[in-house]
């Protein structure tokens, strides 16, 4: 009897070692990172981004959909409302800028909340178009726009920190427009002088 309980022991011992690590990792949430840097794109780069389902293409830039499983969370810190995206650790302002306006602006805007500390954060920044893409969803909400509708109405275009570095578009930048569902990087919206909203994002460490 004592063997038997001893051998049983040893059973549950080793079913625990082995299956419970398993059980754990099942619950914990995909983490994927994507690109912070901004850079000087082309169409063809921007046709390459990865977790991107591109379903037209044009020549200033793709009709798509962001490919991953976002496990979004409301949050207000200090009053400020944010928007936590727990699938690729990125924290977003839910709203945004209330008035559209040209690039260098919407820079100056960003460095603006950074020196009121939004959400007690100093880092704010532009999105990287890989990041803003990320938002982009397969089919329009209530509100005909094509992202989740956690964030505000607001802001239905947003300005990237990325620009275009093909010959003919010098000062082209990179936005993402939510009523169309697409990129753009060279037409009437998507220059330095044309006019988009600011969606700041920041990297939780």
């Amino acid at each position: 009897m004592t063997n038997m309980r001893k051998y049983l022991l040893h059973i549950l011992i080793v079913s625990f070692v082995f299956f419970c690590p398993q059980i754990m990792q099942a619950g914990d949430e995909p983490r994927i990172t994507l690109n912070s840097s901004y850079r000087d794109l082309s169409v063809y780069h921007i046709r390459a981004i990865s977790n991107i389902t591109i379903h037209k293409r044009h020549d200033y830039g793709f009709f798509g959909y962001s490919t991953i499983k976002h496990s979004y969370e409301n949050k207000s810190i200090n009053g400020d409302n944010v928007v936590v995206d727990h699938a690729t650790g990125l924290m977003w302002y839910q709203s945004g800028s209330e008035k559209d306006m040209v690039w260098n602006e919407a820079r100056q805007w960003v460095k603006d909340l950074n020196s009121r500390g939004y959400a007690g954060n100093s880092d704010w920044r532009l999105p990287t178009v890989e990041e803003a893409a990320s938002l982009l969803e397969s089919s329009k909400n209530a509100d005909d726009l094509y992202n989740d509708t956690i964030f505000d109405v607001t802001q239905s275009s947003i300005w990237t920190g990325d620009k275009n570095d093909s010959a003919s578009y010098l000062d082209g930048v990179w936005s993402i427009r939510f009523t169309g569902g697409y990129g753009c990087g060279s037409v009437g919206w998507c220059y330095e002088n044309a006019r988009n909203y600011v969606r700041p994002v920041r990297s939780m460490k």
